[in-house]
């Protein structure tokens, strides 16, 4: 038995690919010819050089150097839970670590775009933005499949940004209630899950445009002009009645809508007798054609080369999802009275290629990780270094729920499974909706340490994690436990790839290969803390066996290794 444990588990020194499968490498997209491969190529590397020479020129006029880059594990690990949303597996980290390629970091950016794993990462990325009612509500949930469904078809074709958020404005509206209700139970592609999460109420779907789709909190606008900023009420209400001519049903809980009057262009402000006319917030005047409905020609404007927020608000949100923080500050406020514009001829620049090159997500994000700047330490131990928008070392990022989750998964050899109903995701008693279940709010920026301490209790207090650093019920653990052919040292390198993507340091594995051999004891370390933190959240150590053996010691090691910020955080 002992044998097959060692055979069958993944994680060991024959590096198994883990639960997942590995991410290989692809050809050349489809359509595409080597020479136009290279022109993209080619805009991508003078993309990344200009903003390097940027930020080196703001780190110069402020007198800080940058961090040193950092090193193969960090950028490693950094770069799959930023592009696909997970660690990578024991398998893939030695094969990363061992290549000996200079251009290995280019050509692992471009396996990663390649693979299914980046279409669900970035599927999960924006149905949290655009479908943030998921979170809190049970209507919200069950719009789930359809909404995923259409964005994993159009991430994996590649569709521009642009063309994405054109067919969310102006997706058909005008069906059958019930053929809308079936469209989103059986997980058919359609993204009219944004309106009906929205109730179909002009004012929600104006404010949700605005601040998804532009960057602009338009929504303390609503009632009355924004005290701070520039904005005024009949602005709001301009960009409002663009939606006026949705017309609801009320079934229950949902809100339905059974026609469409296309060429209504006027709305009521509720509360007085002032009836607005559909306008931009820019103060240009929409250019009305026969017969196309308001909602499209919001759609031209909105998704325009030419839109003062449109590209800039993308380009900022994929460089916070990076970076941590965004050129401009908040991400969905970028023209209030509160936004601190930290680097406006950067992300202007960004916004400028973004739209030259069609809004190619691929293209944007190929040029961020190219970047010397996207490939520093996250080690800043130099006041030096200056302040954190002067990105002088790479910030630490929480991770979202997906991430933590699949990352944890990948590090105990957990097989995931596709659900085969997955319109009853409202009734998924999984392992991952349960955990997925406990950080329901996304509101908080990426470098902000709320969520990560929560995801630290919740990991610790998981009988998920338990089970996995079980020798009882942990494949993975007791098969390296049981390896014949791995001595201490390489176990410990092995649960240190499965879990941070690295090999342990000298005094790492000098410290730990004594507390292991020594059954536990004897040894004053920081797996101290986590027999510590064990006793306070009242668990057991070595998982309730007997104290004093090797693979006791290495159970909790694995343990302490998983609740670790190195493993709970992007760094």
């Amino acid at each position: 038995m002992a044998n097959i444990r060692w055979w069958i588990a993944g994680g060991l020194a024959l590096c198994l690919a883990g639960p997942g499968q590995s991410v290989k490498a692809a050809g050349p997209a489809p359509g595409k010819t080597a020479a136009a491969a290279k022109s993209g190529q080619d805009d991508v590397q003078a993309l990344a050089a200009r903003i390097d020479q940027y930020l080196a020129a703001r780190w110069a006029a402020a007198g800080v150097q940058p961090a040193p880059l950092a090193d193969d594990a960090e950028y490693l690990r950094r770069v799959y839970l930023d592009i696909i949303g997970r660690i990578p597996s024991v398998r893939e980290a030695r094969d990363f670590l061992k290549d000996q390629a200079p251009d290995k970091r280019r050509k692992l950016v471009e396996r990663l775009l390649a693979s299914p794993s980046y279409v669900n990462h970035f599927t999960n990325e924006f149905r949290a933005l655009f479908l943030a009612e998921a979170d809190t509500s049970f209507i919200g949930r069950f719009l789930v499949p359809g909404f995923e469904s259409w964005l994993k078809r159009e991430l994996g074709n590649n569709v521009g940004y642009d063309r994405m958020v054109r067919q969310i404005l102006t997706t058909a509206m005008n069906q059958e209630s019930q053929q809308i209700f079936n469209f989103n139970a059986q997980g058919e592609p359609n993204p009219g899950a944004f309106y009906i999460s929205k109730e179909i109420k002009p004012e929600n779907l104006a404010a949700s445009t605005a601040r998804m789709f532009l960057g602009v909190r338009l929504e303390c606008a609503q009632c009355h002009d924004h005290p701070f900023a520039t904005w005024k009420r009949e602005q709001f209400w301009g960009l409002a009645a663009f939606f006026a001519g949705l017309q609801r049903q009320e079934q229950g809980d949902f809100a339905l809508p059974t026609r469409e009057i296309n060429d209504r262009r006027e709305i009521a402000i509720p509360g007085t007798e002032k009836v607005v006319q559909a306008s931009f917030i820019d103060g240009s005047e929409p250019q009305w054609k026969f017969k196309i409905g308001s909602r499209v020609t919001l759609a031209d404007w909105v998704t325009s080369p030419n839109n003062p927020y449109f590209a800039r608000a993308a380009a900022n949100r994929l460089w916070a999802h990076f970076f941590g923080l965004g050129l401009t500050e908040p991400i969905d406020d970028m023209v209030g009275s509160e936004t601190v514009a930290h680097h406006p001829e950067l992300l202007d620049e960004l916004a400028h290629q973004f739209a030259a090159h069609q809004f190619d997500l691929k293209f944007l994000i190929r040029a961020l990780t190219a970047t010397k700047v996207y490939q520093l330490t996250s080690a800043a131990a130099s006041p030096s270094l200056g302040d954190t928008h002067l990105f002088t070392h790479m910030a630490l990022k929480s991770m979202s729920p997906e991430q933590l989750f699949d990352s944890l998964a990948m590090a105990i050899n957990y097989p995931q499974q596709q659900s085969q109903n997955p319109y009853f995701v409202f009734n998924d008693n999984s392992p991952r909706t349960k955990f997925l279940d406990k950080f329901a709010n996304r509101n908080e920026k990426k470098t902000e340490t709320q969520t990560s301490i929560l995801q630290a209790l919740a990991l610790m207090n998981n009988k998920f994690v338990d089970d996995a650093t079980s020798l009882q019920r942990s494949e993975r653990l007791a098969a390296i436990a049981d390896a014949p052919f791995m001595d201490t040292a390489e176990k410990i390198e092995t649960l240190f790839l499965s879990t941070l993507s690295r090999k342990p340091r000298p005094d790492e594995l000098k410290r730990l290969t004594r507390y292991i051999n020594n059954g536990g004891t004897n040894e004053v370390s920081a797996l101290a803390f986590a027999e510590a933190i064990r006793k306070v959240i009242n668990k057991e150590p070595n998982n309730g066996q007997a104290p004093g053996t090797k693979d006791n010691a290495l159970a909790d090691v694995f343990w302490a290794l998983l609740n670790s910020s190195e493993f709970i955080l992007n760094h």
